[in-house]
């Protein structure tokens, strides 16, 4: 498995990462999927203080006992659940943040985290205050680097050139490739690297994803996506998939140091996994990919 530096920072990461979210709430099955990741040479794993409630951060921490030095361990804060109302709120106050630390520590079974993501952020909000919380936390070694999870352009600029972050998160696909147009080529400059959610676009990118374009994707309507993936079929082999060709697509871009699919089977994270020993797209093929795929533009946040 390939690992790359996460933007200026010293943590070594796997270009094929686990993001966690899809392991579901039963403990012995998704702690194997775990087990079975790391022994794949997987040492990305993403979680979030919000995923089932903290489970999924739970799960996670039960899962890599014994093992936390194998892990780069990146979680989430943000979003809060508030019992008895509906819905989540959002909080990137200091004090949240500071309280939110310690809960996930509690949770994840370990005294530090390697990446501690806001997960989100609006230019409403206390974005000094919000930086200062990451940095104290650096300073007491709870936390060893930080980022932000945003697909918000006007956002990333503001930590881009205030915060000391060394990642940004955000969607990326074939099908999604608004990020190329400005926070790509940012990150490049300062040294800033891309996790990648959301490759294979709710599956619509995969072996099976012709029975998942019948809702549309983004702007694309559902007949645009057959075309796609017709187009796509040309680049498949049998030594390289459909999905297998999204990841090496995302991960193309210098930028990205990571992508993290999703796995709710041993199937799936095995053949995710596989497309770090896949052939990469050509520059070429990149460029065919490009022609016939939707450039978009982020119309708000700018």
């Amino acid at each position: 498995m390939k690992k790359s530096k996460l933007g200026s920072s010293d943590l070594i990461v796997s270009e094929i990462g686990l993001g966690c979210m899809s392991l579901g709430t039963e403990e012995s099955s998704a702690i194997r999927l775990v087990h079975e990741a790391l022994e794949r040479d997987v040492n990305f794993l993403d979680t979030a203080d919000i995923y089932d409630d903290g489970r999924n951060e739970v799960i996670v921490g039960k899962a890599i006992k014994g093992r936390r030095h194998d892990v780069i361990l990146a979680t989430k804060v943000g979003n809060r659940l508030i019992p008895s109302q509906e819905g989540m709120t959002w909080d990137a106050s200091k004090k949240h943040i500071i309280t939110a630390v310690k809960e996930s520590l509690t949770r994840l079974r370990t005294d530090y985290i390697d990446l501690y993501q806001l997960h989100g952020g609006t230019m409403q909000d206390p974005i000094d205050e919000t930086i200062e919380a990451f940095e104290q936390l650096k300073k007491e070694g709870l936390i060893r680097y930080y980022g932000i999870s945003s697909i918000r352009q006007n956002v990333v600029r503001e930590y881009v050139s205030r915060s000391n972050i060394v990642s940004v998160m955000s969607q990326y696909s074939i099908l999604d490739r608004r990020p190329e147009e400005e926070i790509l080529p940012t990150l490049a400059t300062n040294d800033i690297s891309m996790i990648v959610r959301g490759p294979v676009a709710k599956g619509i990118l995969s072996n099976r994803g012709d029975q998942k374009t019948e809702k549309g994707y983004l702007d694309h309507k559902a007949e645009e996506l057959q075309k796609i993936r017709a187009e796509l079929q040309s680049f498949v082999h049998e030594d390289r998939s459909m999905a297998q060709i999204a990841l090496r697509y995302v991960l193309s871009d210098p930028a990205v140091a990571v992508t993290i699919p999703g796995a709710s089977s041993l199937d799936q994270l095995l053949h995710n996994i596989a497309a770090g020993d896949v052939t990469p797209l050509t520059e070429e093929e990149i460029a065919i990919i490009r022609e016939f795929s939707k450039a978009y533009h982020y119309a708000e946040y700018r």
